[in-house]
This record gives structure tokens, sequence and C-alpha cells, in this order.
């Protein structure tokens, strides 16, 4: 029944990192009215950072961040330069009593920056904000581009939580990706961090990827425990090679189906929990005593966290940022990035102004991505008479329901055991934008 489901359920439906979700973004959002919103934000303001460094070593063809691959550094230096002037520019428009909860880099690459840069962009974050004593700061890195001066540059700079990307360590599945890592520099690179201190550290896993089997995906998974991380991710691989040229280069025929995908992902999970990890929402897993096991939960761009910040700042080519007013996202592309900050400070494109139903659905879909549950009671609080809209929604979704994947208790609405896999396209029948566009969004299973 679980097969048949995963056919029926493997429909595209966006990841929920946010609501609405970035393909509604318009124009109509632009550098001045991020200005406003930034200017609006109240003294005590509890913010998150996120910082873009959109360059790697190599293009891996899965890949779906906004990156290039660079063979000099000229054009990673040169980023750096207008990467300082918007961080510089938005510092001003803050309230001075803000805080800084939690601070990101991510990429591309973040470790293509030279030890001194690394050290160099965490100082002038520090000078221009104002950090909370136990903000977390945490970087992506691949560990195929990674050296002693630079772990040791995370370290000075501060860092205190690591995600390092793998994917999968199967060769033939490597190869179908370009991306060919081995086992032993990716234990080089978790054993430099710890004995530099920094032990929370995360692995990227993805499943549903070219020529990957349950069988060598459990190889993966067994190498990867030998590592104990205090975090895992298992992404489902989304190909979308309509829009994402670099992906032609992976066979569609080379790719699992919707019931080998969900085969990958329920063995991921049982295999995970076996191992002694609390499984987070869909796709994460953490320790124990880990603080994502154990805290409140979240989700933004960077998947499930802890992360409670009244605003997310974002910075760098392509980077969302989340006020309380709405969505905003610079430029993509690093040139006409760099040319808007240059001439005005900012490099805002396109964003959404949130309306209240907004705030509404995106709390009961975040709700439901983290825990699996809204509870009724605690909406009608935040939303009034304006909630009956949603609990009316919910009440249809549970009389249709034939597959026993939704429950109520009459306050709580919950997504069952059998319904956890399909989660996203539960919270997609609360998403009052979503269209049909598969080539936007990747499988729901």
């Amino acid at each position: 029944m679980s097969l048949e489901l995963a056919k029926r359920y493997s429909t595209p439906v966006p990841r929920y990192t946010s609501y609405p979700t970035a393909p509604h973004f318009s124009a109509d959002i632009g550098a001045a009215t991020y200005r406003a919103w930034l200017a609006e934000l109240k003294p005590g303001t509890r913010l998150s950072l996120y910082s873009h460094i959109p360059f790697c070593d190599e293009l891996c063809w899965y890949c779906g961040c906004c990156t290039k691959a660079v063979r000099r550094y000229e054009p990673v230096s040169e980023y750096l330069t207008s990467l300082y002037a918007e961080m510089e520019h938005v510092a001003r428009l803050l309230p001075a009593e803000h805080v800084v909860a939690h601070n990101h880099w991510g990429g591309g690459s973040p470790n293509i920056l030279s030890a001194e840069d690394i050290i160099k962009l965490a100082d002038l974050q520090r000078r221009l904000f104002r950090w909370a004593d136990n903000a977390e700061f945490a970087v992506e890195v691949d560990p195929r581009g990674l050296d002693e001066e630079r772990v040791e540059g995370f370290a000075r700079a501060g860092v205190n939580r690591v995600s390092v990307g793998v994917q999968d360590f199967d060769p033939k599945v490597q190869a179908a990706i370009n991306r060919k890592q081995s086992f032993e520099a990716t234990q080089r690179a978790v054993e430099a961090f710890r004995a530099h201190g920094i032990h929370s550290l995360n692995v990227d896993l993805v499943y549903g990827l070219p020529y990957q089997t349950r069988s060598s995906l459990q190889s993966t998974l067994d190498r990867v425990l030998e590592l104990r991380p205090t975090r895992i991710a298992a992404f489902g691989y989304a190909h979308l090679p309509e829009r994402l040229k670099h992906q032609r280069l992976i066979a569609t025929a080379s790719l699992p189906d919707s019931v080998e995908r969900f085969g990958q992902a329920s063995r991921l999970a049982r295999v995970l929990t076996r191992a002694g990890y609390v499984r987070i929402g869909l796709d994460h897993f953490a320790l124990p005593d880990d603080p994502l096991a154990q805290g409140h939960l979240a989700r933004n761009f960077q998947g499930y966290t802890t992360d409670a910040a009244d605003a997310l700042i974002g910075f760098g080519a392509s980077a969302i940022g989340r006020l309380p007013q709405g969505y905003v996202q610079n430029h993509p592309a690093t040139a006409e990035y760099a040319r808007r900050i240059s001439d005005d400070g900012l490099a805002t494109a396109r964003g959404i102004a949130l309306t209240d139903n907004d705030r509404m659905r995106a709390f009961v879909i975040e709700r439901l991505m983290c825990d699996l549950t809204f509870p009724a009671r605690e909406l009608r609080q935040r939303y009034g008479a304006q909630s009956d809209e949603i609990v009316q929604e919910a009440q249809a979704l549970l009389e249709a329901d034939q597959d026993q994947l939704v429950e109520s208790d009459g306050e709580a609405f919950r997504v069952t055991d059998r319904g956890r896999p399909f989660v996203r396209s539960i919270a997609a029948c609360f998403d009052s934008y979503l269209d049909s566009s598969a080539a936007r969004h990747a499988p729901g299973v």
C-alpha cells in the first residue's frame, strides 16, 4: 500500500522553506521597499544573518543552488568587496539595539575563501552587528576543497557548527553527478574540525540520485555513521533540467522512479533511527542531545533549524531575507548584484509583501512541516475569526482522506505516521498560491 501511495503522491510540490515560496516573489518589491522595511524593525529585534558565497571549484551536476565554478581567486575577491559594502549599508539601516542570534554562510562553497578572507569576513560581521554571546555561527563546507589553514581560519572566526557536504559515497553515483569525493577526505575534514574544537557537525545527503539504489545508499549510510555527526540532513534530489541547464548532463533514465525514491527515503529513516538519531520533521535527523532534537523547531532556507530570530537578513547574490513585512531577494547574477550594490547599497531584485492570510497559512504550513501538526486553539488565538477558513479546509481534507494520512482529536490536526513521508503534499493543501508547474518543484516523495 505504501508503494502505491508513493506513486500517487509523487506530484511535484514545494519544499516549503518559506511561504509564499520563492517562485511567487515579484519585481514589485525592490530596494526602496527593503530599505523601508529595515528602517521599521524595532529595537531589540533578534536577527539571523545569511551570507551567500556563490562559487565552487567545480560544479556538481545535481546542484540547485545559485553558484558557479571559478578557476581563479580574483572573481571571489571582487565579490567580497561588494558583499562587504552591502553589509556596511544594511548595518546603517538596522536599529542599533538589534541582536544577532544566528549566522550562516552558504553557497556554493564558503571554504573557497582563503583563510585570511574567512577571518576578515567574520571580523567585519562582528564589528557591524551586535552578536548574542551564545550566537550560533554555521558554515557549509565541501571537504574536497578544504585544507588545514582554512579549518583553522573557520575556528579562529568563531564558527561553532559545520555542515559537511557528502551526498553519496558510491563511485558510480558520484561520477553521474560530477562529484568525486572519498570517504577518507570527508573523514579528514570531520576530524580536523573536531581537533579545532568544533563538535557540532552536520552531514548532508541526497537520495533519488542517478544510479542510486537502496543498497548503495545503505553503504553510504554505514560510512556516515562511522563519522557520528550530530545531525544528518537527507534531501530528495529535484531533477529540474528545464530550469537548471547543468542538470541536463544527468540522464533522466538513470534516475530512480517514485517507488525506488520512496524506498530509499524509508530505508534512510529506518537506518538512522535505529542508530539512535531522532527524526526531525521530514528529512532531518539529530542525536538526542542536539538542540534540534530538544527545542522549538523552525524552517527556513537552510532546512530545519532552532533559529527563532524575528528577521533573517540575506547578504550576497541571490540571498533571500525574511522580515516581518515580507520576503526580499537579491539579484542572482554576481555582476548585476555588484552593480546594484555599487549604485544603491542594496541589490534587491524581487520579493513579496505578506498579507494576514499569508502569515496564517505560513504558520500552518511551518507547523505541519516541523511538528506534523497544527493546534486549532493556537491558530484561533493568533488569527481569530480568520482562522475559520483554515479549520474548514482541514476538515474537508480529513473527510476526503481515504489513505489515513491525517487525523484530528477535535483540537489538533495531525499528520499520521503513514502520512509523514507525504507531509509536503499535505502542507500543499493549505497553499493558496500553488500552481501546477512541475518545472519549479521537487517530487512530493
